[in-house]
């Protein structure tokens, strides 16, 4: 399904009935404009405590939104959510190898996974649709294109590896002001990582994204780089836990948080018990 303008009309309830119901398996960019949307760590409870040391040693690429109880598929604070079935694809790892894409969770449900949920760009991207800049990844009905660089993230127990980039062109007139509406939403990764050549961040063929679908880019156009939320899932590729689930890149969870949310309670500083 496309996203339009009715999609991003939808609450962010509704399109996760959607999902819910199997009626959407597509990428979130362009759904319930306003409602911060969510990239997906799933791990058992024995990793948990270095995974969220990880994402707190790592906020530009893992900003927190939620942390789940073990075994409770819900996230309190961020809507009526059934981890389960709330996303419209998932990615199953086993020791660190992304072994097959599920359209839910309910035969690999555990009682000891708890659920980290990440802030994601796509949070952001409304704001700069309504300041009637283009985005050229939605205009085309297009997932962003999405990088793996040369910049490595801080290490936390086994968690560790280079850093995911999201990337969107803008013409020149548009960079600089999406670059501000972008720095409001730190918990949407905030301002990019870096503008310009992609050679720079050890990114060698733009044209070719690790994740996602190549970009729409015009001549003349300056490139933005955003830390993205699947670096997670480069961590669980180096640090092999025996098992674990994300989202499939672009197949969001969308939360009932706005989007503008800037900080969170204290109770995301530890993993709860």
């Amino acid at each position: 399904m496309e996203s339009t303008a009715e999609t991003r009309m939808m609450s962010a309830d509704e399109v996760r009935l959607m999902i819910r119901r199997g009626k959407l398996r597509s990428p979130t960019t362009g759904y319930a404009d306003g409602f911060m949307q969510a990239n997906l760590a799933i791990l058992p409870k024995v990793y948990a405590d270095d995974f969220h040391e990880f994402c707190l040693r790592n906020p530009k690429s893992c900003p927190l939104v939620g942390v789940g109880k073990p075994g409770n598929p819900g996230l309190e604070g961020l809507g009526a959510i059934d981890i389960r079935t709330d996303v419209p694809r998932y990615r199953v790892y086993r020791s660190g190898v992304h072994t097959e894409t599920v359209d839910d969770l309910i035969e690999l449900w555990r009682d000891d996974l708890v659920t980290f949920a990440l802030g994601c760009s796509f949070s952001f991207e409304s704001a700069i649709l309504q300041a009637g800049i283009e985005i050229r990844h939605i205009s085309a009905n297009r997932n962003v294109p999405m990088y793996v660089t040369n910049i490595q993230t801080t290490p936390a127990g086994q968690f560790h590896g280079p850093m995911v980039v999201s990337m969107r062109a803008f013409k020149p007139s548009d960079a600089i002001q999406a670059i501000v509406l972008s720095e409001r939403f730190p918990l949407a990764h905030g301002a990019p990582v870096h503008i310009g050549d992609p050679s720079s961040i050890g990114i060698c063929d733009i044209n070719r994204p690790e994740f996602g679908d190549p970009p729409v880019i015009e001549e003349g156009d300056i490139l933005g780089f955003w830390a993205c939320g699947v670096t997670p899932q480069m961590a669980l590729q180096m640090s092999k836990p025996d098992f674990a689930i994300t989202h499939e890149p672009g197949h969001m969870l969308i939360t009932d948080l706005p989007a503008s949310t800037t900080d969170l309670v204290d109770g995301l500083r530890t993993v709860q018990a």
